[in-house]
């Protein structure tokens, strides 16, 4: 009697332990829920990240302060910290302040930027202004007047300097090449019309254009810097051409100048008109010997039952200096870190981890995500989901998900709608078919683990009360700032996170993987008599 006795507490207990845990996530949703409307610190991480870091580029003193700031952060709410070495930088970069103006009659303070590692300027640097020579005959009739020039050079800025490599020398020699022999035809061309007035003209060639054709040239002459037209507002990236052949000993020397297209123009004209005036430029971009590493930082919350198995969620920690990264990847980083607050303030203790990403050098290739996947490959097949976050302040207010994941998510967001009712969340299943797995990598770190296979489901996102956000006018430019984002949508954005990534992590099973990848095509079989003996 005594031994049925117990075999039936036993059981009871038994049947009641699913009913106490359901009972424990819908409290510590609850929780996050209270804590994230009450107490929802989103927008203090990010102030400290963009005001008090500031512009976050790998190679840079800001990025290992928020390296060390991050990880601090994830310690402190009781986290299992990995700070990851992830590659290096072979020489160090960090931006100081910047001013120009025009010294004339009608003078202007000049509006414009330079890329991250290149050159500076010795001090403040006064000079009279000069138009680019196109042909060789140009140079040799004004290389006199290179000494102590600033140069407009032809195009438009994309953001990224002149290439100076020898390669790129031996492609402007090509096109001066080329240039000269159109010099030569034209010259014969011009005296032929003007020996036969009466005869129909015959039409010149038009040369061959790309800018600074004599940059190694006028660099050799004396220039101060070149000065190029860029769009408002404007994108100011890196030296990718010529980063990883630096080092302290061969660093770039000629100021690479990105001006607002409308002082351009004018100082364009003033130069075409032969008007006297100078251009005044204190430039600090300052590098330091490497080579400088670089980390990825993630944060995890181990799991109780699971530990081996991931939830995974993250944005990259690196950002462009011309500006302090706010947007890029501020809305990604500063929502991460306040979801794992929320968690862990919650007392949430989770089935399986969740990691909190924190990737380095996103811009310079996607260099922390892809090491971490290479270097991982044997827990691939582990994560259930890498949720990432590379976009504008907007909310987190929907997802779309295969079928097979589809009773799985309304489990995970069944309390969404709870959080403020002005932001209601909907969940949609997939219409149509998959999409391929992807073969090469796309545009933010979700790429190497969709290549190899991972679910890389995101949330969508809104702009469901019309601040009128334009992401292309932030992405990778000098207004990529603080005072761009929207505070009430970052908060309920964590919160939203937070909720989500602690359900999943609860569930009886990882995310199915049925049907999220289009099956590829077989390859069809040769007849036989089209084989290769």
């Amino acid at each position: 009697m005594k031994n049925l006795k117990l075999t039936l507490l036993a059981l009871s207990l038994l049947l009641a332990l699913p009913l106490s845990l359901i009972s424990q996530d819908k409290s510590v949703t609850e929780k996050i829920i209270e804590i994230g409307t009450t107490d929802n610190r989103t927008m203090n991480h990010l102030d400290v990240l963009t005001n008090r870091i500031g512009g976050r580029l790998i190679g840079s003193d800001a990025y290992e302060n928020a390296t060390y700031w991050a990880a601090g952060l994830f310690e402190k709410w009781g986290l299992e910290v990995q700070v990851i070495e992830v590659g290096e930088m072979p020489v160090g970069f960090n931006r100081g302040p910047w001013f120009g103006r025009m010294l004339s009659e009608d003078g202007m303070v000049l509006h414009f930027a330079t890329p991250s590692y290149t050159s500076g300027t010795k001090g403040a640097q006064r000079g009279h202004v000069v138009m680019e020579p196109k042909t060789r005959a140009d140079f040799e009739r004004m290389k006199g007047k290179l000494k102590g020039a600033w140069v407009l050079i032809s195009g438009e800025s994309d953001g990224f300097p002149i290439d100076y490599s020898e390669y790129a020398d031996t492609l402007r020699s090509q096109i001066i090449k080329e240039n000269d022999k159109i010099g030569r035809y034209n010259d014969s061309v011009t005296r032929i019309n003007r020996a036969n007035p009466g005869n129909p003209r015959i039409e010149l060639k038009k040369y061959r254009d790309a800018p600074a054709l004599f940059y190694k040239e006028m660099r050799e002459a004396g220039i101060l810097g070149i000065i190029q037209s860029s769009t408002v507002p404007i994108r100011a990236l890196y030296d990718r051409k010529n980063v990883n052949y630096m080092d302290f000993d061969n660093l770039p020397t000629c100021p690479d100048i990105k001006l607002n297209e409308h002082q351009y123009k004018i100082i364009e004209q003033k130069v075409k008109e032969r008007q006297y005036f100078q251009l005044e430029f204190d430039i600090r971009n300052h590098f330091k010997p490497g080579p400088v590493k670089y980390h990825n930082v993630i944060g995890i919350i181990r799991g109780t039952e699971f530990p081996d198995q991931l939830v995974m969620s993250g944005g990259h920690l690196d950002a462009f200096d011309v500006a302090t990264g706010g947007v890029d990847c501020g809305t990604g980083v500063a929502p991460n870190l306040e979801a794992a607050r929320l968690i862990m303030e919650a007392g949430g203790k989770p089935r399986r981890s969740i990691a909190f990403c924190l990737w380095a050098g996103e811009e310079f290739g996607l260099l922390g995500s892809k090491h971490w996947v290479e270097t991982n490959k044997d827990k691939l097949d582990k994560v259930s989901n890498y949720f990432n976050r590379d976009g504008g302040p907007t909310i987190a207010n929907s997802l779309t998900v295969p079928p097979a994941m589809y009773d799985d998510f309304v489990k995970a967001t069944e309390h969404l709608n709870k959080i403020n009712p002005e932001f209601p969340f909907t969940l949609s299943k997939r219409v149509g078919e998959a999409r391929p797995k992807p073969t090469t990598a796309g545009g933010s770190d979700h790429a190497y683990f969709a290549i190899n296979g991972v679910p890389t489901i995101s949330f969508g996102t809104a702009d469901p009360k019309g601040y009128d956000f334009n992401y292309g006018e932030i992405w990778h430019t000098e207004r990529d700032t603080y005072n761009m984002s929207i505070p009430e949508y970052m908060e309920h954005t964590s919160v939203v996170m937070a909720i989500v990534l602690y359900n999943l992590a609860n569930q009886d099973n990882l995310l199915s993987r049925e049907d999220l990848y289009k099956a590829p095509e077989p390859v069809k079989e040769q007849p036989a008599s089209r084989r290769r003996k």
